[in-house]
C-alpha cells in the first residue's frame, strides 16, 4: 500500500482541498479472505470458473471490501492530526473492482466547519476508487468529527 498526502500548512486539522491516497494492490486470495470473513459467500469473489461465466469475466472484491478499504484510509490519515470519528458515508458503487488490479483510493476535504457542540471540526469529504484503467469503479462522500479528545 503507498499513501500520500497533500496539504497546506494550516493551524487547522484539516483544509479545504487537502488530499489524501493511497494505491491498493489486490490479490483473488486477499479478496476470497475478506469475502469469508464477512460471511460473503458470493461465488464471483472465490470461483474464477463462476466468475468467467459473469458479465465482469473474472472474480470482483466484495462492495464491503472496497468500501473499508476507502474508509479505512479516512480513518489513518485523520487518526494521524487527532481523535478522529466517522459520522456517516455515502457509497455509489459504479463499476466492478477485480480481485487481481491496483486500485487508487482517493479523498479530498471539501469543506471544514467548527462544530462547537462536538468541540471539533467536521470535515465533509469526496472520495473515489479508480480501477486500473484510471475510471471511477466506486464514488463516496463522507463526514467525520476532527477534535483534540473522543
Amino acid at each position: 500500500m503507498t499513501c500520500e498526502t497533500l496539504s497546506p500548512l494550516t493551524a487547522m486539522k484539516a483544509r479545504p482541498r487537502e488530499r489524501f491516497s493511497c494505491e491498493v494492490a489486490l490479490s483473488l486470495s486477499e479478496v476470497t479472505k475478506f469475502a469469508d470473513s464477512v460471511g460473503d459467500n458470493n461465488p464471483i469473489h472465490h470461483d474464477i470458473a463462476y466468475a468467467a461465466t459473469t458479465r465482469f469475466g473474472r472474480p470482483t472484491a466484495s462492495g464491503p471490501h472496497a468500501t473499508s478499504l476507502l474508509l479505512a484510509l479516512t480513518a489513518s490519515h485523520f487518526s494521524k492530526k487527532g481523535a478522529m470519528l466517522g459520522l456517516e458515508f455515502w457509497i455509489r458503487f459504479r463499476r466492478p473492482i477485480y480481485a487481481d488490479e491496483t486500485i487508487r483510493l482517493e479523498w479530498l476535504v471539501r469543506k471544514v466547519a467548527w462544530n462547537e457542540k462536538l468541540r471539533g471540526e467536521i470535515v465533509d469529504l469526496r472520495g473515489r476508487i479508480k480501477g486500473q484503467d484510471g475510471k471511477t469503479s466506486l464514488a463516496a462522500k463522507g463526514r467525520v468529527l476532527l477534535t483534540d479528545r473522543l
